[in-house]
């Protein structure tokens, strides 16, 4: 008896190796994609340096003059001036380390967009040449302001 039920433990564990196997290859051969494999005596040579220096990436998308103290300082304005609890008054912020300075201003009410909470506003940015911009930001509950599209403002003509 004990012989009989060692041997049906075996079949079964054959029979869920066997499913594990089958699952493992189908998943090998679908996604056969993603693999890279190398070929024999191909090597693929390293990229080589050029000497040229990589374009500086901008720290803010408001403007390419904002280090990471000025960033810092206009998301906190920005957090404080899109709150969906709060006024919705202009919120300035500055950095006196550089003269960079700003104002952000809501321009809708807060709206829900992929399950995020949204809102449109203006910015006016000083560094070294003012400018002034619309956009939208949203956040995630319980998350940050991320500036989802930005633009130049239109500006009026008289």
């Amino acid at each position: 008896m004990k012989a009989d039920a060692r041997r049906y433990r075996s079949d079964v564990l054959l029979r869920e190796a066997m499913k594990i196997a089958a699952v493992a290859l189908m998943a090998l051969s679908t996604g056969g994609c993603s693999f890279t494999y190398g070929l024999a005596g191909y090597h693929e040579e390293e990229p080589q340096a050029t000497g040229s220096v990589a374009p500086k990436t901008a720290i803010s998308p408001l403007s390419p003059d904002l280090n990471e103290e000025d960033w810092r300082r206009a998301k906190a304005a920005l957090g404080v001036a899109l709150d969906p609890q709060g006024a919705g008054t202009q919120v300035s912020w500055d950095n006196p380390d550089t003269s960079h300075k700003g104002v952000f201003a809501p321009t809708s009410p807060p709206f829900v967009k992929n399950d995020e909470i949204c809102r449109a506003f203006s910015a006016q940015v000083t560094g070294s040449a003012p400018h002034s911009l619309e956009g939208s930001a949203c956040r995630p509950s319980g998350g940050e302001w991320e500036i989802k599209d930005l633009k130049p403002a239109k500006v009026a003509k008289s």
